[in-house]
């Protein structure tokens, strides 16, 4: 593979290798660092850590190694997707499911950038195309709020809040059963399934993963909960209420009854991202979104909250 060669500017020195070679490079510290994990990068000949310091009048050599090619972003627009608030720096929606967050290998549908793009909204953030702006997720069967940034600095502070949990995440779901005790805390780490690629399980080797839940309603054969995250782990919600043995409703992926989704009309889990609060990346105020069930979520809630389905 080629190398890149680049002379250490006064500017830099000092500065841990994984931020300057994003700078000097300009891309996302993430993709610094996996260059550095890779041995792709060196210093007057010498392979570094992330943590290293960039050193006064050093070269650093870095291996161009090629990743998988770019996904395109389709400009689709898809009329149900609502933007609830944007400025200059950023964008929060209100995402339906059937749109994934960002395109992604063997999904044909929707995405979010595709969107956008659509109402000629652009996200120019450091990364791959199909990813700039993507500060979070949801998965495509998942509804409700997502924030988007529109530039790199507002992209930075909004993923760092994410990782410093200091963002507000507040869902609303629909488990079955019965939950006992009505409220509390599900702190079990999750990990990626041995058996199948695209389904996450409870692993004492997996990533700390911490779920709050309140019940606000109980239902007959369900309850409806709200849920705060501490983190952020992929199908978190989803996995802890499995494994606890409280599905959510409408997701057979991980347990749950295919007859009362019938019952109910439901193709996809009943959850939904109600509520997101954060400081502005910008200005630091704090702000505060809240989104209305969609008409799917509110049929299904409708008909258990009436009866006479025989359950």
């Amino acid at each position: 593979m080629p190398s890149k060669f680049l002379p250490v500017p006064d500017s830099l020195v000092g500065e841990r290798l994984d931020n300057g070679i994003a700078k000097m490079l300009g891309i996302s510290r993430t993709k610094a660092q996996e260059l550095i994990a890779q041995g792709a990068v060196l210093q007057n000949g010498v392979p570094v850590g992330k943590s290293d310091r960039l050193h006064v009048d050093a070269v650093i050599e870095v291996e161009l190694i090629e990743g998988p090619p770019a996904l395109e972003v389709k400009a689709e627009d898809v009329d149900a997707l609502k933007v609830i608030f944007e400025d200059e720096h950023m964008i929060v929606i209100d995402k339906p499911a059937g749109v994934v967050s960002h395109p992604s290998v063997g999904f044909e549908g929707p995405s979010v950038p595709g969107v956008l793009l659509s109402r000629g909204i652009q996200l120019a953030t450091s990364g791959a195309q199909e990813r700039q702006g993507i500060v979070q997720r949801l998965d495509v069967g998942t509804s409700g709020l997502m924030v988007l940034a529109k530039g790199e600095r507002a992209y930075s502070v909004l993923k760092q809040a994410f990782r410093d949990r200091s963002v507000k995440k507040t869902y609303h779901a629909l488990c079955q059963g019965h939950p006992d005790p009505a409220a509390g805390t599900i702190d079990t780490p999750i990990a990626r399934s041995q058996k199948h690629d695209y389904k996450f399980t409870i692993s004492e080797e997996g990533k700390n993963a911490v779920t709050h839940y309140t019940t606000l309603e109980l239902l007959p054969a369900a309850a409806l909960l709200e849920i705060g995250l501490e983190t952020g782990r992929t199908h978190q919600i989803r996995v802890h209420f499995s494994h606890f043995r409280h599905p959510l409703v409408g997701d057979p992926l991980y347990g749950a009854d295919p007859t009362l989704a019938a019952k109910l009309k439901l193709d996809r889990q009943w959850l939904h991202a109600k509520k997101l609060g954060f400081n502005h990346p910008l200005s630091g105020d704090y702000v505060e979104f809240e989104s209305e069930y969609p008409a799917d979520l509110q049929l299904a809630l409708s008909q258990l909250r009436e009866g006479g389905l025989g359950l």
